[in-house]
């Protein structure tokens, strides 16, 4: 039995025909909305297969899926996979200590490294996180290396260029070209 997509709502028949067309949103997206459309234009399973270039079955199920639960079936659903390493709480827990100056942690640095985290986060925190996972975390979370004065804190002696002195003395003088 030919499988037959529902009545549509004049909403659900614009949406439909505006996400068939699109060339904005994603493949799949348009590719669902095609296949909705021309089943409303009365096209058989397995003449629309053949014009988006799927299996007959996946036409099918995309049919069955709108006419259960509309316009939101033509969404991807959850997939089953490995749950979360770490808890939301522990991510915000590593960024929050990122984003501390270490001295008010009675630490004895001024500025952060990733393997200076890593051992707090361990030792302090009960958090067993390796290094990469934490550049991930703070790069997914907009921290860059170096551009956050916050995470890495000041430099630890502010009069550090002006002790180190003028640095000509290490670099030989250019020879003058005569013209």
């Amino acid at each position: 039995m030919a499988v037959q997509v529902r009545e549509l709502t004049t909403d659900e028949q614009q949406s439909i025909e505006k996400l068939a067309r699109s060339r904005t949103e994603p493949a799949r997206l348009v590719e669902r909305a095609k296949i909705v459309w021309l089943a409303r234009q009365g096209r058989l399973a397995p003449a629309i297969a053949r014009e988006v270039g799927v299996h007959e079955a996946t036409v099918r199920h995309w049919l069955k899926r709108f006419n259960a639960k509309g316009l939101a079936g033509l969404q991807d659903e959850p997939r089953s996979g490995r749950p979360a390493t770490y808890t939301p709480e522990q991510v915000g827990e590593v960024i929050a200590t990122a984003l501390t100056d270490p001295k008010s942690l009675d630490l004895p640095f001024g500025s952060w490294t990733l393997d200076r985290l890593e051992v707090h986060l361990n030792e302090r925190k009960g958090i067993s996180m390796k290094r990469t996972r934490i550049d991930e975390i703070l790069i997914a979370e907009g921290l860059r290396w170096r551009s956050q004065e916050t995470w890495f804190g000041e430099r630890v002696d502010p009069d550090f260029a002006e002790k180190r002195g003028a640095s000509a003395g290490s670099i030989p003088p250019r020879q003058k070209v005569a013209s």
